[in-house]
């Protein structure tokens, strides 16, 4: 029996995913099912020749539904750096040393400031760096290293525990749902914290949000318990339409926020934290002592600033998008007689959401490959199995919805989808 609604989600973290492994960043890994090589070479080489195929089978598709898969050579990257480069900043100005604020760097956290409308906003070279430097600070200033935060978090499944390794913090949780705390799990917690870290959307539960009043609950709740709080915004530029309300609007709720320059704005690498001036000149002098302060940033700072030209204008399509593509691949999915499946969200938040079908990871990724080979039509990205705490039999895979999906009609994607079920049946066979 096929499953869709996103509600009903209470009961209990089936959909935490990868374990403590490595972000897959936007949902497509472009590499085959997961490194299995227990330290073994013929592992590795298995694996790397999958991946390779893999890899090839998409840059040899004609079309490609999920953005992201079909992965850039260095000259491709190179290539299209240099195309944006001339609208994005002035190419006759110098290049950064350590982050000179005067220069490109400083162009880039003012104009990130300025979107997120903020005193003033710090770049940094990782997310994972930016997130412990300002769960640091407020620990330093409420004089409290609680952090109260979701299991299903980046920081907790993502980041190797560099929060309490590191950084010295301790995590509760106030709930373990698939979901955002509401404000009734903040009032409960028996125990005080110094900070709220929120993700927004909550990637590893379906990159879900909560509703406009139940964020704003939440964010007084943890006020009332003389709290701060901290948005892991990596994926805020795109929120903005679940919310009905301006990345500046969004922002103010918090006291500092984190966003990323490589999801969702196509960048090289990179980071902000934004806040109070105050708030960031402390924040700049934790980066140089976790080691932030690089030599020089000038390409993921250039290539940032290329993504808040070009993509965070197209977001709110990408958004508007991606509920008529989780309807298409429903209804063919569904149209193809698969027994069980589930697009979660039914009505997705951003422009990621997440398809989950009882098959292995392998499986499934071999019939990927075949369907782009011998159709050249690539429909999903990396299957993955949901770790530990899911369901056993199951993979899923995450859609995300950008200019690749924009020349695709509902009716391609049903038939691209029931004919990826019909590849689905041939590897069982065959296997």
């Amino acid at each position: 029996m096929r499953e869709t609604d996103g509600r009903g989600m209470d009961g209990g973290s089936w959909g935490a995913s990868r374990g403590a492994s490595a972000d897959v960043s936007d949902g497509a890994s472009g590499g085959a099912s997961a490194d299995v090589s227990d330290g073994a070479s013929g592992g590795v080489e298995v694996a790397r020749v999958e991946r390779e195929r893999m890899r090839a089978a998409y840059r040899g598709a004609r079309r490609v539904l999920p953005e992201g898969v079909r992965k850039e050579t260095v000259r491709e990257r190179l290539d299209r750096l240099a195309a944006d480069a001339p609208a994005a900043y002035d190419l006759d100005s110098w290049t950064d040393v350590y982050g000179n604020d005067d220069g490109i760097i400083g162009e880039l956290e003012r104009r990130t400031a300025g979107a997120l409308g903020t005193e003033a906003a710090a770049f940094f070279p990782t997310g994972t760096m930016a997130q412990q430097v300002a769960l640091r600070c407020w620990a330093g200033r409420t004089g409290n290293a609680t952090v109260a935060g979701h299991p299903l978090s980046h920081m907790e499944v993502h980041e190797r525990d560099a929060w309490a390794v590191v950084s010295g913090l301790r995590m509760v949780h106030p709930t373990s749902a698939p979901r955002p705390p509401t404000a009734a799990e903040i009032y409960d917690l028996p125990e005080p914290f110094g900070a709220l870290a929120l993700e927004l959307p909550l990637r590893d539960a379906g990159f879900v949000l909560p509703a406009w009043d139940e964020l704003t609950a939440t964010v007084e709740a943890a006020r009332d318990r003389e709290a701060v709080v901290h948005f892991d915004g990596a994926r805020l530029w795109e929120c903005g339409p679940h919310f009905g309300r301006t990345l500046p609007e969004i922002a103010a709720l918090a006291d500092s926020v984190y966003v990323s320059y490589y999801k969702s704005l196509g960048g090289i690498s990179g980071a902000a934290l934004a806040g109070t001036e105050e708030f960031v000149e402390e924040a700049r002098a934790w980066r140089h002592r976790y080691g932030g302060q690089l030599f020089q940033q000038w390409p993921a700072a250039l290539a940032a600033l290329a993504g808040l030209d070009r993509e965070l204008p197209r977001l709110p399509e990408y958004v508007a998008r991606a509920e008529a593509v989780a309807r298409a691949l429903d209804e063919g999915l569904a149209e193809a007689g698969v027994p069980w499946f589930r697009v979660h969200p039914a009505v997705p938040h951003t422009h990621q959401f997440q398809v989950w079908l009882p098959h292995p990871a392998e499986l499934l990724n071999e019939a990927v490959v075949r369907q782009a080979e011998e159709t050249g039509t690539a429909l999903f990205g990396n299957w993955y199995e949901p770790g530990p705490a899911g369901p056993p039999g199951v993979a899923l895979t995450e859609i995300t919805v950008g200019t690749s999906a924009l020349g695709w009609t509902d009716d391609a994607i049903r038939s691209a989808a029931r004919e990826f079920a019909d590849f689905v049946d041939g590897v069982r066979r065959v296997g």
